[in-house]
This record gives structure tokens, C-alpha cells and sequence, in this order.
């Protein structure tokens, strides 16, 4: 599977095409190319989105992917270069939906998150463990624009196949298996002790344990105490 990563921006963009295939043998992500697309400050701005549009049809056809993964937009303290960055992600986007290719968008936090473990790594962190990901290539400066650029661009790529594994390991790893505690059951009287006692019998069942100190002062009442022993004792004497 090849996949095509992309740090968009109206001066340079970035990107980079890395191929999965054996990666879940050896680890290690194959690289394909990286470059820059940089368009003149001079440069009207519509021609500067026309011409990422163009070499970007042209990268589609020659390395036909099968997906793209691109950096979404942050909003920095800088309101215009927000704009213009988000000006050339709408051309990427819609570029590559015109190939029909899936598109998966995440933050520059994610990325350095999911690649580091850490979302304040630095530029150099970032390219060291871009490195170390395509089997210790060393990443040189592309023909065009910065290796900053190019290697924002491999990493949003190596993060797209990182989730994706994550992905289909918790589709085949099963749930673990929730453990249901047994219900306590609540007293009941039985039917015989409900017929000496003059209830009906569906009065008695299902009754709670919060209830059934007050059923039991109910019974109490209704139920004739028995003499007690000494009074029958001394009776019994007097008849002798």
C-alpha cells in the first residue's frame, strides 16, 4: 500500500510516499520519495494555488496511491497565515478527491503524539524518529524548499499507519469478558407461614429487605401472643 503524506502550505508544501508492504513482518516502513512543492512569493495568489494543484496531478498519476493523509490546520496567534495555509489544504483536498482517493486528516499534536509520545517534540525528535521508521535512511534536503517540510509530511504518513494497525489489532484482539455479579434475592415467606398468619399469599411475594421489618410489625400485630410460662405454671400448681 503506498500512502501519500502532505503538510500543506501556500509557499511550500510538503510530501512524502511511503510503502507498507512487510511492515508487519519487519517493522519497518519502506520510503519512497520526498519532496516540496514551492511556489514564488511574487506570484499572484491564485496562480501560487494553481500550480500546487498541477504538480499535484501530476504526483497523483505517477505514484497512484492509495490514500493521502494530510495535517490538519492549527490555529495559531497568526490569523493570515491560517488563512493562506487553509486556502492550500483546500486545494490539496480537493485534488485529491477528484482521483477519488480517502482522505485522513489529523493534528500536528496526534502526530507527534502517536510518533514520540510526546505532543511538545521538537522539529529534530520528529525527524529522528522518522528515520528510525524507514530503517535508518537518513533524510537529506529535498531539490525544493526545506526538510522540515518533507519530513511534517513523512510523519503525518507514518502516523496514518500507525493508526491504522492499532486499528485492525483491536478488531481482532476480543473484548475481554465482562463478569456479571449474581443479584441477591430478597426474602420471601412461605406460602405456610403466610396462611397461619392471615395474608394472601401474593402479599408476601417480592417483598424487600427494606420492607419487610415493616411487614414483620404488621404480623406481630395480628398474631395472639401465648401466655407466658410462669403464668402457666402457677396455674397448673393451683388446679394440683
Amino acid at each position: 500500500m503506498l500512502i501519500f503524506g502532505i503538510d500543506p502550505g501556500t509557499a511550500t508544501t510538503g510530501y512524502g510516499v511511503i510503502e507498507t508492504n512487510g511492515y508487519a513482518k519487519n517493522g519497518k516502513l519502506k520510503l519512497v520519495e520526498y519532496n516540496c512543492i514551492v511556489t514564488p512569493k511574487e506570484q499572484d495568489m491564485p496562480l501560487r494555488l494553481y500550480s500546487i494543484q498541477k504538480e499535484l496531478d501530476g504526483l497523483f498519476k505517477r505514484f497512484k496511491p492509495d490514500c493521502v493523509a494530510i495535517e490538519q490546520l492549527f490555529f495559531g496567534v497568526n490569523s493570515r497565515t491560517a488563512m493562506t495555509v487553509g486556502q492550500a489544504r483546500g486545494v490539496v483536498l480537493s485534488t485529491a478527491a477528484s482521483y477519488r482517493l480517502p482522505i485522513f486528516e489529523y493534528q500536528g499534536l496526534h502526530v507527534k503524539f502517536t510518533l514520540t509520545g510526546s505532543g511538545k517534540s521538537d522539529k529534530k525528535e520528529i525527524q529522528r524518529n522518522v528515520v528510525a521508521r524507514l530503517g535508518g535512511r537518513e533524510l537529506t534536503k529535498p531539490m525544493k524548499g526545506y526538510i522540515d517540510d518533507a519530513a511534517d509530511a513523512l510523519a503525518v504518513a507514518i502516523c496514518h499507519v500507525l493508526k491504522t494497525m492499532e486499528t485492525e489489532v483491536a478488531a481482532v484482539v476480543p473484548a475481554p469478558t465482562s463478569f456479571i455479579i449474581p443479584r441477591r434475592k430478597s426474602k420471601t415467606l412461605s406460602p405456610r407461614t403466610s396462611a397461619k398468619e392471615g395474608l394472601h399469599t401474593s402479599e408476601i411475594r417480592g417483598v424487600k429487605d427494606d420492607d419487610f421489618s415493616a411487614r414483620s410489625s404488621k404480623l406481630e400485630n395480628t398474631i395472639p401472643r401465648a401466655e407466658s410460662p410462669r403464668k402457666f405454671i402457677k396455674s397448673k400448681k393451683k388446679k394440683v
